[in-house]
């Protein structure tokens, strides 16, 4: 009895960090947008890693994988983000030398222009309240309109009426 139960502990095991390992990404991605910290960034990549484990025996697979690991991972990215603003009621600006240099890293070739523009769009999600910041994610990257809303838990109409108004903010400030 004793060696299915750890058979089976294992699979589940096993399951589970493939998906992980396979839609990695989207950990990453949330916590680099909601931590700016290389620190906090880890530490929330983390904690989404954790609730997504302790997550993962209520995952349904006739679901979207990813539409689950983002609804989670958002959640855990704004409660993060809620609880730092509390500790935190003092703003600290970032250190916009060694953001640049990361940035100018991560941008082959060195485009100084496409440089600028991904800096100037990184500090207008950045300033966006947490929804907001969220939808705005998800739709670079690439998600439809449904999921976003399965993600969000908000209407698909309350989905494209945001991202139109956020569409716009993001043209008035470029």
């Amino acid at each position: 009895m004793e060696l299915a139960a750890t058979n089976a502990t294992n699979a589940t095991r096993e399951a589970f960090g493939d998906v992980l390992e396979r839609h990695r990404g989207i950990v990453l991605k949330i916590a680099g947008s909601y931590a700016a910290d290389p620190d906090d960034r880890a530490d929330l990549a983390q904690d989404i890693a954790a609730q997504l484990w302790r997550a993962w025996p209520s995952y349904a697979p006739d679901r979207p994988v990813t539409t689950w690991m983002y609804r989670i991972a958002l959640n855990v990215a704004i409660s993060h983000l809620r609880g730092r603003t509390l500790r935190d009621r003092h703003h600290v600006p970032l250190d916009e030398e060694a953001h640049a240099g990361a940035l100018h890293e991560a941008s082959p070739g060195g485009d100084h222009e496409a440089s600028q523009h991904l800096r100037m769009l990184q500090r207008v999600i950045a300033a966006l309240p947490p929804l907001d910041r969220a939808l705005m994610l998800l739709y670079l990257d690439e998600r439809s309109q449904r999921e976003i809303a399965d993600v969000l838990g908000i209407s698909e109409s309350n989905v494209s009426t945001k991202l139109s108004r956020l569409r716009q903010r993001i043209r008035d400030e470029f």
